[in-house]
């Protein structure tokens, strides 16, 4: 154990604005959500929210269900919210433990720091306290946020520091996987297929079993849930997540004494002693290193649009309860009246489309963004030092973001219509879906294309493409809620795609936003051709 505690300030420097940036991020998503349900003052409002909620299709989304027979504020955001939360905060530990750990040694580095008066343990100790600090950092937060809202403290902040306490369950789970595989990709998915069992096996009994089953209980998710703030607040399921915390330490500890350094337990299959003829090139380089990536992301947004689209048939009765209300009617863009049955669900179906895409933007953003890992480990520099131009290196993995986004997004709005017919609603065509998804693919060009001259001029700047997907969400979502300025507007390229759902769609700005995009992309050929590889 010598050398934890220098590690982890060594961590916590190096990580200072990623800790920011998830404090806020949650934060901003209680007070969001929060601020939404305080404003179902409406006894019938709440009443038909709950009734959604009571729902098969719901229940698989959001959780049991407590407290719905009298749906208050808290009741609404320990229902809907907490399950979105503990996912995030798992993935971030997730990310984070493999990070520090795993990746650390297949760079080298941790080599050179065990090298050092650094105990055997000491870096996966420090790499599990540090989650420990930013779950606690992001639970007190977002605690204070909730209780500032007039929600009872002690019922919030048990709300958040169980769903970081859950968060630390996936940590540990992460840090076992850590010891198993010997490269960072592999204990990362594995992680995160351990993440999604979880969510599948908390969904399935809870449908079986109103207020969970047994199998729910084989879910940390589930514990977390079992807690039931703000409607019977009770303790004890956290004992579990305690137990299987220390439990998951201890078989860390125990893999890790039994293993060398820089190797995994899980033997990887030797490879060919040459590459396959189809792999001299930096596409199908890019293809054998993101394919994995690419099918996980569309199974796993496939399964979430899935299970959204089996709720449609339900939303005119939602709708209906909140007809008359400004903040909802902003939300909608319903000024003017929601309209008929199959209004409602065009005006709901536009909000699925911005979320549909909102995720093939953020995969589009991290699978251009490879580029700046390979230049960072060095392997960039070395493939460059053979006979292939900069110009077809770069061109490898942004021709597999941009097929990549775009085989997110269609499946995405294909997902959709799947969940809505298998509950019988067929009032819509699937080429009504499929424009959904292929309107917003030059928007989503642009922010790729982005990603790509960010990296090629200012590698250091890459996270403004982060931010800028975030930014068009919002501006999505709360543009007309929050009366932003049409200047504000007009920066997000999901702006001009307008609301294809409605049918308010122009050609002109859809070959206007292909046309920014092709010019970014010039730019980010220009750009990497001119800089040195690596920057340092």
């Amino acid at each position: 154990m010598t050398g934890t505690g220098t590690l982890l300030r060594f961590m916590l420097r190096r990580d200072r604005m990623r800790i920011l940036w998830w404090t806020l991020g949650i934060a901003a998503l209680y007070a969001g959500g929060l601020g939404e349900y305080l404003l179902l003052d409406d006894p019938e409002a709440r009443a038909a929210r709950s009734l959604l909620l009571s729902s098969p299709a719901m229940v698989s989304m959001s959780g049991p269900g407590y407290g719905l027979d009298d749906y208050t504020p808290g009741a609404a955001v320990a229902n809907e919210l907490v399950l979105w939360v503990l996912l995030a905060l798992s993935v971030m530990s997730i990310l984070q433990v493999v990070r520090h750990t795993r990746a650390e040694e297949e760079s080298g580095r941790s080599e050179l720091v065990r090298a050092g008066a650094v105990g055997r343990h000491a870096p996966s100790v420090a790499a599990l306290l540090l989650v420990v600090v930013m779950n606690t950092v992001v639970a007190l937060t977002s605690g204070a946020v909730v209780a500032a809202q007039g929600l009872d403290a002690a019922q919030s902040f048990a709300m958040t520091f169980a769903t970081a306490l859950g968060a630390l369950v996936l940590g540990a789970v992460a840090l076992v996987a850590a010891q198993v595989y010997e490269h960072g990709r592999g204990a990362a998915g594995a992680s995160l297929a351990v993440l999604g069992a979880a969510f599948l096996l908390r969904a399935v009994g809870d449908v079986r079993e109103r207020h969970g089953s047994p199998l729910s209980w084989v879910s940390p998710i589930a514990w977390v849930q079992q807690t039931r703030v703000f409607v019977d607040l009770r303790w004890w399921p956290l004992v579990l997540c305690v137990v299987a915390i220390v439990g998951l330490l201890a078989l860390a500890a125990f893999l890790g004494s039994r293993r060398d350094h820089a190797a995994g337990l899980v033997a990887v299959r030797p490879g060919r002693a040459d590459a396959r003829p189809a792999l001299t090139g930096p596409l199908p380089l890019a293809w054998v290193q993101q394919r994995g990536a690419l099918l996980w992301t569309v199974l796993g947004l496939g399964v979430l649009w899935l299970g959204s689209g089996t709720i449609i048939r339900e939303v005119p009765r939602a709708l209906d309860a909140v007809a008359g209300n400004p903040v909802y009617d902003a939300l909608l863009g319903s000024e003017g009246g929601l309209g008929g049955e199959e209004q409602m669900i065009r005006t709901f179906l536009g909000i699925f489309g911005l979320y549909i895409a909102a995720g093939a933007a953020a995969y589009g953003v991290a699978a251009v963004l490879r580029a700046k890992g390979e230049e960072e480990t060095g392997r960039t520099e070395l493939a460059l030092a053979a006979p292939v131009s900069r110009g077809r290196w770069l061109a490898g993995p942004l021709t597999i973001a941009l097929l990549g986004t775009a085989t997110v997004q269609v499946t995405g709005a294909l997902a959709l219509w799947l969940g809505a017919v298998s509950t019988g609603y067929d009032e819509l065509a699937l080429g009504e879906y499929l424009e959904l998804g292929l309107v917003y693919l030059p928007a989503l060009a642009v922010l790729v294309a982005l990603a790509a001259a960010l990296h090629a001029w200012v590698p250091r700047a890459t996270g403004l493409a982060w931010a800028m997907v975030g930014y068009v969400f919002v501006v999505g979502m709360f543009a007309d809620l929050f009366d932003l300025p049409a200047w504000s507007r007009r920066i997000s390229p999901f702006w001009w795609v307008g609301s294809p759902a409605l049918g308010d769609v122009e050609p002109a700005r859809l070959w206007g936003l292909a046309g920014v995009a092709v010019v970014l992309l010039l730019l980010a050929f220009a750009g990497f051709r001119r800089r040195d590889v690596p920057t340092l």
